[in-house]
C-alpha cells in the first residue's frame, strides 16, 4: 500500500463556530503527518457588489479583515505546537482558494460544509462544492 504523503494542508475558514470541525480535523491531521499548515480566509468581493450604498466599502473591508485576524488567532490558540501560516484572500473563495492550493502544491484542504447562517450558509455549502470539483488535490469535507 503506497505511503499517504500530506506535507502541506490549507484549512480555509469563514471564521464561523460552525466551522471549528474542519479547524480541528485539519489541526489534529496536520499534527499527525507533521505537515506545514495554512489557513485562509477569502473576502468574497461579490459581497461588496450586492451591498447597500449606505454602508462604506472601507469600513465592510476593515470588518473582514478584522472577523480574518481573529479567525487565525483561533486557529493559532488551537493549533498549539503546529506552526500555521495563514493569508487573506480576495475574490471569488472557492476560486481563490484552488489557486492559492496551487500556488503552495497544497496536498489537501480541509474545509467545513456548514458556515454562517442564512443565505452565507448556502454559499459556503456551494464553494465547498466548487473547491470538490476544480481542486488539484486531496479535499476533506468536515460536517
Amino acid at each position: 500500500m503506497a505511503e499517504v504523503v500530506l506535507g502541506r494542508i490549507l484549512i480555509a475558514t469563514d471564521g464561523s463556530e460552525k466551522n471549528r470541525a474542519a479547524l480541528d480535523e485539519g489541526i489534529k491531521i496536520a499534527r499527525a503527518f507533521k505537515s506545514d499548515l495554512y489557513a485562509v480566509y477569502v473576502i468574497d468581493i461579490g459581497t461588496f457588489a450586492s451591498m447597500s450604498g449606505d454602508i462604506p466599502v472601507g469600513d465592510t473591508y476593515q470588518m473582514f479583515h478584522a472577523e480574518a485576524e481573529q479567525a487565525f488567532s483561533r486557529i493559532k490558540s488551537l493549533a498549539g505546537d503546529v506552526k500555521v501560516e495563514t493569508a487573506i484572500l480576495e475574490g471569488h473563495p472557492a476560486a481563490e482558494i484552488v489557486k492559492f492550493t496551487m500556488s503552495k502544491k497544497i496536498d489537501m484542504i480541509v474545509i467545513g460544509t456548514q458556515g454562517k447562517k442564512g443565505l452565507e450558509r448556502l454559499l459556503l455549502g456551494s464553494v465547498a462544492e466548487e473547491i470538490i470539483r476544480s481542486a488539484p488535490c486531496k479535499v476533506l469535507v468536515v460536517k
